[in-house]
C-alpha cells in the first residue's frame, strides 16, 4: 500500500495577502440545479459582471470539465482500457461523486488563490455538495462557500432541453439522468435560492452579484442597481 503520510504545507503568501492585492476575497459560488435550469447561463453573466468590475474570477462549467479534468472512459481510450476504466468518469452515482470531489478540490485551490470561483454543476447529491463546502470552509473560513440553487421546475427544464438530453432520457437512450431516472436532492438551506423558472437570467445574475457585494466578498459599487 502506498504511503499516505502527507503534510499540508502553508504558503508564505496568505489568503489575506491575496485579498489585499486583489481588493476582494476568494470564494466558491456553487450553482446547482437540474440540467436546463440556467446554471451556466447565469454563471456566465455573473462572471462577465465581475470582470467588468475588475474582480478576479474563473468559471468551472460542468461540460467543460468533463472534457478535460474528468473525461469519460471513452475519451481516455487512447491510453489503454485499464487506464480508461480506472480514471475515466461516467454518470453513475459513484462517478458523479468523484466528479464533484475533484471539481471541489480545484475550486478550493482557485478560491485560495484569491479568485471568485464560479462552479456550475448539476451536483445532484446533498452529501457531495456538503463535502465541498466543508473542504472550502476548513481551508478558508465560514462563508467562503456560497450555494446557489438555480430552481426551475422539471417541466420548464424539459421544455428548454438545449442538448436534447431529456428527450433521450425519456426514450430510454440515456440512463442515470437526473430528474428522470436518477434523483436530484435540492439544497435545504442555500445561501441563494433563484427562481429560475420565471425570472430573466440577467436579473438572477444581479441577485448573485448583490449577494457577493452585501456579504463583502467583492467591493461595493455605488452605481450597482442604479
Amino acid at each position: 500500500m502506498e504511503s499516505t503520510d502527507l503534510t499540508w504545507h502553508p504558503h508564505s503568501v496568505t489568503r489575506e495577502d491575496r485579498k489585499q492585492l486583489n481588493g476582494h476575497r476568494g470564494c466558491v459560488v456553487w450553482f446547482t440545479g437540474l440540467s436546463g435550469c440556467g446554471k451556466s447561463t447565469v454563471a456566465n453573466l455573473v462572471e462577465r459582471m465581475l470582470f467588468a468590475r475588475g474582480v478576479h474570477s474563473f468559471l468551472l462549467d460542468g461540460d467543460n470539465v468533463r472534457q478535460s479534468l474528468n473525461p469519460s472512459p471513452a475519451m481516455l481510450a487512447e491510453f489503454g482500457e485499464e487506464f480508461a476504466r480506472r480514471f475515466g468518469l461516467g454518470f453513475g452515482s459513484d462517478d458523479r461523486k468523484e466528479n464533484i470531489r475533484r471539481v471541489g478540490a480545484v475550486a478550493e485551490l482557485m478560491a485560495s488563490a484569491g479568485l471568485v470561483t464560479l462552479s456550475a454543476f448539476v451536483s445532484p447529491y446533498r452529501a457531495d455538495r456538503a463535502a465541498v463546502r466543508k473542504l472550502v470552509e476548513e481551508r478558508g473560513q465560514k462563508g467562503d462557500f456560497i450555494e446557489v440553487f438555480v430552481d426551475a421546475p422539471l417541466v420548464v427544464c424539459e421544455s428548454r432541453d438545449p442538448k436534447g438530453l431529456y428527450k433521450k432520457a425519456r426514450a430510454g437512450e440515456l440512463k442515470n439522468f437526473t430528474g428522470i431516472d436518477d434523483p436530484y436532492e435540492p439544497p435545504e438551506a442555500p445561501e441563494l435560492h433563484l427562481a429560475a423558472g420565471n425570472t430573466a437570467a440577467e436579473d438572477l445574475a444581479k441577485e448573485v452579484l448583490a449577494y457577493l457585494q452585501n456579504s463583502v466578498k467583492i467591493p461595493r459599487d455605488s452605481n450597482f442597481g442604479s
